[in-house]
């Protein structure tokens, strides 16, 4: 460890001759209105998708409504966490000298911030690894994809997010506070060492590597889906598919927009070794289109819901007239195709014969 300022006092060396500063009212007031607005949406989110969750408990859709909801909880507690620790510093003028003297604000701060920046990246990927899977190979997802296994690897992905957030405090690096003197996290600013720089590079590489995921199994999903329509000319038992593909479509270009920005300037401050380019306000900014993502991740399951899509497939297709197909019609076929399959997987004989059909006579 290369430092030889104590923890109490790490990061304060960017308290003074910053040239990042923000107004306090209009911060206060922003900081408010997003905290709140997140808590709603992810709040309203949460109460649909644990409607959801009830009504299709024993079916296939069930495993992706839970992960979706960990997905919606945890941006819910990042909005609160978060949120109330940053209107904390505004409503304290950002005198982090005066309530910060030991640092443990700022280490749960920069602890926090990292948490909840992976685990949404983290579980937008198993999520489409989840889909994958169950396009791709039904059986083996109807059979072995359980909720007791779901909920597993949602601890296995918070705990993961939580063992990086930990990784500086446990080897004795205390989280910065940084030069808008409203957040913390890792060094950002003058990185010379090489820890510093493998933290904001792990930071920048785990993020790209969970969306890299995310649009592959997107990828291979959706071309499934639409080779198998296109193959059977059917389009009973597919809705519930496409729904959850459309909506992965969405969480993922969500994520793509919002945490690009800020992925990319970490990984530029710690490739240029402690020269970066990057401004105190280009690092605002691209955190501010970050923490949009929490704010837009539940809205994709309130918009994007089969009752909403089937409204919107009536009036497109009314203005350009065209035959409205009815959809209550793929939705019966599918419980009743899911139902078939859940009650012959059972059969291990059965079993090898159904591996035998095509994705097509499937309801999954």
């Amino acid at each position: 460890m290369n430092s030889s300022k104590s923890p109490g006092l790490a990061g304060f060396g960017v308290l003074k001759n910053t040239t990042c500063h923000t107004e306090k009212k209009i911060s206060v007031f922003f900081s408010i209105i997003f905290m709140t607005v997140g808590i709603l949406s992810n709040s309203l989110a949460i109460v649909i998708l644990m409607k959801a969750y009830q009504r299709f408990r024993q079916k296939s859709k069930a495993s992706f409504l839970l992960l979706a909801s960990g997905l919606v909880v945890t941006d819910l507690f990042g909005h609160l966490i978060n949120g109330a620790i940053a209107v904390f510093v505004y409503a304290s003028d950002k005198d982090w000298i005066r309530f910060n003297q030991s640092n443990i604000l700022c280490s749960v701060f920069g602890i926090c911030m990292v948490f909840f920046g992976l685990c949404p990246l983290f579980l937008g990927s198993v999520m489409a690894v989840e889909r994958c899977i169950g396009v791709t190979k039904p059986i083996f997802h109807s059979t072995k994809m359980t909720s007791r296994h779901v909920k597993m690897m949602l601890t296995m992905v918070c705990l993961f997010a939580v063992l990086i957030a930990l990784l500086p405090v446990l080897r004795f690096r205390a989280y910065q506070i940084q030069a808008s003197r409203t957040w913390c996290f890792y060094k950002t600013e003058h990185v010379e060492d090489w820890e510093d720089r493998f933290y904001l590079l792990l930071f920048s590489c785990l993020g790209f590597l969970a969306l890299a995921i995310s649009f592959l199994c997107n990828a291979v999903t959706g071309i499934t889906l639409l080779r198998v329509k296109f193959k059977s000319q059917q389009r009973q038992g597919r809705s519930h598919h496409f729904e959850m593909i459309i909506q992965l479509l969405a969480i993922m270009c969500v994520s793509c927009i919002c945490w690009s920005p800020f992925l990319v300037t970490m990984a530029r401050i710690g490739i240029n070794e402690g020269r970066p380019k990057e401004t105190c306000e280009t690092i605002l900014f691209a955190l501010r289109m970050a923490t949009w993502n929490q704010i837009l991740d539940p809205w994709v399951y309130i918009l994007l819901r089969k009752a909403v899509l089937k409204n919107l497939y009536k009036i497109t297709s009314g203005c350009c007239g065209v035959h409205v197909i009815n959809l209550h019609m793929w939705e019966l076929s599918s419980i009743k195709n899911s139902l078939k399959v859940a009650a012959i997987s059972e059969s291990p004989v059965s079993s090898k014969q159904i591996n035998q059909q095509p994705l097509s006579s499937m309801g999954q």
